[in-house]
């Protein structure tokens, strides 16, 4: 990690700045259709009670989300200290993780709809992002046009 990176980020946790568990579970509780639950310990949100798309970890160090397959790579590689490709048992999944002491409020909830949109029912993933005034009504593609 380079000085200057590692100057921001102590900045970031001595200004108490860091996202926190209670945060993430915020925003995400918010989310139409997502359900929380706690899998062997472990806080887990769900769409429509199955498909899991966000998992935090027991310690609260790293949060698990949906993320496509064929771009994590590039995210890891983009930032290496702030997201890990998830354990090899895991890799058949479209899942990365994020280490929460590097992430901003902003960035988290950004990837936490990110990841709730990319499992959501994509009518209801358009509804929202139309009610939260990131597209307007009637600018989304229909599917295959």
């Amino acid at each position: 990690m380079s000085r200057s990176r590692t100057c921001r980020l102590l900045r970031r946790i001595y200004a108490g700045r860091v996202v926190t568990i209670d945060e993430v579970r915020a925003v995400a509780s918010t989310l139409p259709r997502s359900s929380e639950g706690l899998v062997r310990g472990q806080v887990k949100f769900r769409i429509d009670g199955r498909i899991v798309w966000l998992a935090l970890s027991k310690d609260g160090s790293t949060m698990g989300f949906a993320f496509p397959k064929e771009l994590r790579q590039a995210l890891v590689d983009a930032e290496p200290e702030k997201f890990s490709l998830p354990r090899s048992s895991d890799m058949r999944y479209h899942w990365v993780h994020v280490r929460m002491a590097a992430l901003e409020a902003d960035e988290m909830r950004e990837l936490v709809e990110d990841a709730w949109a990319f499992c959501a029912p994509k009518q209801v993933a358009e509804e929202y992002a139309v009610a939260q005034g990131y597209v307007e009504s009637g600018t989304l593609e229909t599917e295959g046009g």
